[in-house]
């Protein structure tokens, strides 16, 4: 059975080939969108083809983070484990430390290059990757 929305892309881009997917990753960007909550605030730098989202997690410890790449996206899960002990009296909680799962969606060209963690700033480096066969190039005529 043929999928009704692709026909109907089809017929907006009858010159176009292979946008399909493209409006499949949009599709799946709305819904992560759609799931966020605002928590934890963050930035999003870009130098040329490098990329760096910033997380502010104060009071976040390294072990306590998950990050994870799949199928185009970036997850960033927090779960923190309570460990107060019986007699801890908290007078004031002002530093949130709830549970979190962050995505960010990636384009299929953005690779992530490593993570790091300091001063309450979770930070992880991208980098766009244009391929050989996606640069421009001269075609020569026979």
């Amino acid at each position: 059975m043929v999928n009704k929305a692709l026909i109907d892309i089809n017929k907006l881009t009858p010159y176009a080939v292979g946008f399909d997917r493209i409006f499949q990753d949009m599709h799946r960007y709305m819904e992560n969108a759609a799931q966020s909550t605002g928590y934890p605030p963050y930035n999003i730098l870009r130098k040329d083809n490098e990329f760096r989202i910033e997380l502010a997690l104060a009071g976040v410890s390294r072990k306590d983070l998950d990050i994870e790449v799949a199928e185009g996206v970036l997850t960033i899960t927090h779960d923190p484990v309570d460990v107060e002990q019986n007699s801890t009296i908290w007078l004031h909680r002002g530093i949130a430390q709830r549970k979190f799962k962050r995505h960010f969606t990636l384009a299929n060209d953005v690779v992530v290059r490593s993570a790091e963690m300091s001063n309450g700033m979770l930070h992880i480096y991208l980098e766009r990757i244009i391929p050989d066969e996606k640069k421009p190039r001269t075609i020569n005529i026979d």
